[in-house]
């Protein structure tokens, strides 16, 4: 039987459709809360020849029929409190009042398997509560790696990967730098997007 994989906050779909390129036996589901970009998503899924399932709404309420086997997030996950853009699909996308760090961990609980897997980003310097809301859920964290902006400057941005009812000892994968010193893209970031290679539509929100 095709595992099912679960992609919240799909946005336009890069994330959801890149791992199905490279594990096409999965079955896709899609959540979007905004209209805008869930036409978006319809069309890249055309242009990628790729299908999924699209749920439009918000992720902490609606009522999904079965379980998934995986859950994958590229969540909003800047702190409300430091709102900067006054365009309001910017500010669902990119700030965390619009999918909580609790209601992700808690609703992924809910609708993933026994032994499902949770794998998302979120804001390096909010690991504690990740830490404790992960625990909390019953989610050990297997694998973890920091994203930095460039060498000898803070992790930006997490990398998670945990499961449900698991007892392993979590891997620590060394750090992802995007730029070197003179504002270059670094070798590491240059073979992602390589890889990555997914046709997306070019439109102004």
């Amino acid at each position: 039987m095709n595992k099912s994989i679960l992609d919240v906050g799909a946005g336009v779909g890069v994330l959801g459709m890149s791992v199905l390129r490279d594990y096409n036996k999965l079955k896709l589901s899609c959540v979007e809360i905004q209209e805008t970009y869930i036409k978006y998503l319809d069309i890249n899924l055309r242009i990628n020849n790729q299908t999924a399932r699209i749920y439009s709404g918000d992720f902490g309420s609606i009522v999904f029929k079965h379980r998934f086997d995986i859950v994958v997030s590229n969540p909003p996950f800047y702190d409300k409190d430091v709102l900067k853009s006054t365009d309001q699909t910017k500010q669902i996308a990119r700030y965390n009042d619009s999918l909580p760090l609790g209601v992700l961990v808690q609703k992924s609980e809910e609708v993933l398997c026994d032994d499902g897997k949770l794998m998302f980003c979120y804001d390096a310097k909010q690991i504690d509560d990740l830490f404790d809301l992960l625990r909390s859920c019953g989610f050990n964290i297997e694998a973890m790696q920091f994203v930095h902006s460039k060498p000898n400057v803070n992790a930006k941005i997490v990398l998670i990967y945990a499961r449900k009812n698991s007892n392993s000892k979590t891997d620590i994968y060394p750090p992802v730098v995007s730029f070197d010193n003179s504002g270059n893209t670094t070798q590491t970031m240059k073979d992602i997007y390589s890889k990555a290679n997914i046709q997306s539509i070019k439109a102004k929100l």
